[in-house]
């Protein structure tokens, strides 16, 4: 299957259910806000390695976070009082520390400094936002993600110190809750998402309720 190329003066995609195997929908075009946009309102989102061509991809099966699923431990709930929290605070810090977390089979960090700079524009414009987690007066660790109608497309997330990163993902499914949000768009399964409450569902199932 050829896989389409994307045009820097077009800003549609191809049909995210016309996407390969692996889940990729197309390649090339820009990181800018029209265009990110576009993506994230038909599902799809860019993963790529530094150096590498923009990929899109809109994967089958999809991760997704039911609110009313989240699996909030008595360890977690204790862990939680140990930080306080703020939204918004320091976007850009969270994704610079969500860049140099090293993980599981990948070489190097997909964060770049063109995504950092693209996701600041996308916050600038309130589509873009951060939970964090502070101890000490010190950011501990956080997440971020793009609002998309009433869906939270979760990116990436980091923490310095045990639970951090899960406290502040669990304060941002009590405040989307609060504010009426349906589900939150976890892309790429993971144990650790799983291990919370997220479920695997299709491509097809994803789409409809994100439409």
């Amino acid at each position: 299957m050829n896989i389409p190329q994307l045009k820097k003066h077009e800003l549609t995609f191809p049909n995210p259910n016309d996407a390969n195997e692996d889940g990729i929908v197309a390649w090339g075009g820009d990181l800018n806000p029209p265009r990110l946009i576009r993506a994230y309102q038909n599902g799809i989102f860019p993963w790529y390695a530094k150096n590498d061509p923009i990929i899109w991809w809109s994967t089958d099966p999809r991760l997704i976070m039911e609110l009313g699923d989240f699996k909030l431990s008595r360890s977690l709930k204790k862990s939680m009082k140990k930080f306080h929290y703020k939204i918004d605070a320091n976007f850009i810090e969270v994704m610079k520390q969500c860049s140099s977390v090293k993980r599981e089979n990948q070489n190097g960090t997909w964060i770049q400094d063109e995504i950092i700079e693209a996701y600041s524009a996308l916050h600038d414009m309130d589509m873009a936002h951060s939970i964090e987690s502070y101890q000490n007066g010190k950011l501990v660790g956080g997440l971020y993600g793009v609002v998309v109608g009433k869906v939270f497309c979760g990116e990436s997330m980091f923490s310095l110190v045990n639970d951090a990163s899960k406290s502040a993902y669990a304060i941002l499914i009590k405040h989307l809750k609060f504010w009426g949000y349906d589900f939150i768009d976890s892309q790429v399964p993971t144990e650790h998402l799983k291990s919370l409450g997220a479920k695997e569902v299709t491509r097809e199932y994803f789409l409809s309720r994100l439409y």
